[in-house]
């Protein structure tokens, strides 16, 4: 629950808040003995926790919960094939730009015309993505992944048969309202239908299969590279994987949260079933009834208030203005960083600067990327958040200014400006390739991932528009970065265009030190008491701190008991 606004600035905690926070610690984990109690005191005891704030069935844990089943395997194999077609389409252009020639045209691609074909796919994610949401709670979240699987096989084949660069913009544009509803869409049906204990894991897979996919799509460019008209099987071949979801989505189960809005309570209990198992019958019944008063609880916040309303407490909430200068802070710093300048144009940018197979050298950042974002994936939760994004981004900044050093002393002998044909220092062009593999590999260590996890930070009722704003910041942002890559490069030279990202990034690393807490292990209520006085770096560790030690108090009582037995 939103806390009250604070119109009287900063204060000191009192002992009430203290209080507070300590029973939101000791009280947002139930026990798995729950299950075993009478189903209606059962029941009671997990309202009692949750009481606080949000009701979620993540408060009753189910045994086995923490082994992944077939089921949950399959149908998080199939809703992650859209973080594959994600990262193929971002990939897949940077080789297929390099090999049009004037395959669209008279003429080959000038520069304006490549950023709109880039930028195309990215103002389609945006306006896609923006109408997910709604789109998806009218619908359900499988009719959504179909509608996005035929967006992306249209527009996959429509480009490999384009002779056009307006027919290209357009399908591309189409490929761009497949990726945002499913960006959008994926990530949220995993967590929905994944065991609450693997929830974070499996939904941050969906973002090691963005970057499997753009590793795959650059092979797939290296392979056609030097094929006539080879750029066609390249976009065209990324019908195929969206045809394979697309089958497959037919026989998914649908998201038991919206079975039970829809009042299919039988099928809501048959999927819980299968996700958990493992549990016994009482705690996956106990699970349903839980899901069933969250589900009533956001429908009664979403009567309570309209819409309009729940944006104005957007910005007059100091809480809630707070949470989003975070994740759009933190979705604007991705992409303004100009990472994925990289994925859009490294194989043009490679060619340039003398190498002979560009689209190889583009899979060797395509590699790093997925390398690391793998482990990112083990560590984020040990390190934390904030510690990784204040470790890595230094990094990023390193390798971006190396890479503006290089291009100044490569391109003296040509104006500043890297001209075709001109052969540039092997030694220079290598620093800067090693410049891009340490950028890149610091950028998916923590900013490829962290601002992902910007759900955690908004209370329940305001997390779908707070999430949806910070996402259309993200793409906003992307699109930004990807109509002036070239445009930048022109106008203020290689040199300038790669020290004015490193400048971006620097004040990125400068935001996340002043303004970025710590949120990991922290429950939703914790999350709101962090921002409750300011944006809580300190209250943030100190929160940490307590719940570590709770929980090792709690199991140096549990092993003094298992003794006594």
């Amino acid at each position: 629950m939103a806390s009250e606004p604070n119109h009287g600035g900063s204060r000191s905690p009192s002992l009430e808040d203290d209080n507070e926070k300590r029973n939101t610690i000791a009280t947002t984990t139930l026990s798995a003995n729950a299950a075993s109690k009478d189903p209606d005191a059962a029941f009671q005891d997990v309202l009692a926790h949750t009481q606080a704030g949000e009701i979620s069935e993540a408060a009753v844990v189910a045994e086995g919960a923490e082994h992944t089943t077939w089921f949950v395997i399959g149908v998080v194999a199939c809703c992650s094939i859209s973080g594959l077609l994600f990262g193929y389409d971002t990939g897949v252009i940077s080789g297929a730009l390099v090999s049009i020639g004037g395959d669209l045209g008279p003429a080959e691609l000038s520069d304006g015309q490549k950023e709109f074909i880039t930028s195309s796919t990215t103002l389609g994610a945006l306006l896609g993505g923006l109408a997910a949401g709604a789109l998806s709670d009218i619908t359900g979240r499988r009719p959504v992944l179909g509608l996005a699987d035929v967006l992306f096989i249209g527009g996959a084949i429509g480009q490999a048969v384009c002779h056009t660069v307006w027919s290209m913009i357009g399908c591309r544009l189409l490929v761009g309202l497949g990726v945002g509803l499913a960006s959008c869409i994926a990530p949220l049906y995993i967590q929905e239908l994944a065991p609450t204990r693997l929830r974070g894991r499996l939904v941050v897979l969906n973002v090691v299969l963005i970057t499997l996919g753009q590793v795959i799509a650059y092979g797939i460019d290296a392979g056609f590279e030097n094929v006539p008209h080879g750029w066609r099987w390249m976009v065209g071949l990324g019908a195929v994987p969206a045809g394979i979801q697309a089958a497959l989505v037919l026989i998914l189960p649908e998201s038991p949260r919206i079975l039970v809005r829809r009042g299919d309570i039988e099928d809501a209990h048959k999927v819980l079933g299968k996700i958990y198992k493992g549990a016994k019958a009482e705690q996956v019944e106990l699970k349903l009834r839980v899901l069933r008063a969250a589900v009533q609880q956001s429908i009664d916040i979403a009567n309570s208030t309209t819409f309009l309303e729940r944006i104005r407490s957007m910005i007059s909430v100091p809480v809630n203005r707070r949470a989003l200068i975070v994740a759009c802070g933190l979705q604007a710093y991705q992409q303004l960083c100009g990472f994925n300048t990289l994925m859009y144009y490294s194989a043009s940018l490679f060619a340039e600067i003398g190498f002979d197979q560009p689209t190889a050298v583009g899979l060797i950042v395509a590699g790093t990327n997925f390398l690391f974002t793998l482990i990112a994936l083990r560590w984020i939760d040990v390190i934390g958040r904030r510690r990784i994004m204040l470790w890595s981004a230094p990094g990023m900044v390193v390798g971006l200014v190396v890479a503006s050093i290089a291009f100044h002393f490569m391109t003296r002998n040509t104006g500043g400006q890297l001209v075709s044909g001109s052969h540039y220092e092997t030694g220079w062009s290598a620093v800067v390739l090693l410049s891009m593999i340490v950028f890149v590999a610091s950028y998916a260590t923590g900013l490829g991932n962290v601002p992902w996890q910007q759900g955690e930070l908004f209370s329940l009722e305001v997390r779908g528009i707070g999430t949806s704003l910070a996402t259309a910041t993200n793409w906003g942002a992307n699109l930004l970065i990807g109509s002036t890559y070239l445009s930048l490069m022109a106008r203020i030279t290689p040199a300038g265009a790669f020290g004015f990202y490193a400048g971006l990034c620097f004040l990125g690393w400068v935001f996340c030190v002043g303004f970025f807490p710590e949120t990991a292990g922290l429950s939703l209520e914790e999350v709101q008491v962090v921002f409750r006085n300011g944006f809580g770096i300190k209250e943030s560790r100190r929160l940490r701190e307590e719940k570590r030690a709770f929980r090792i108090k709690d199991e140096a009582e549990a092993e003094k008991s298992a003794g006594r037995v």
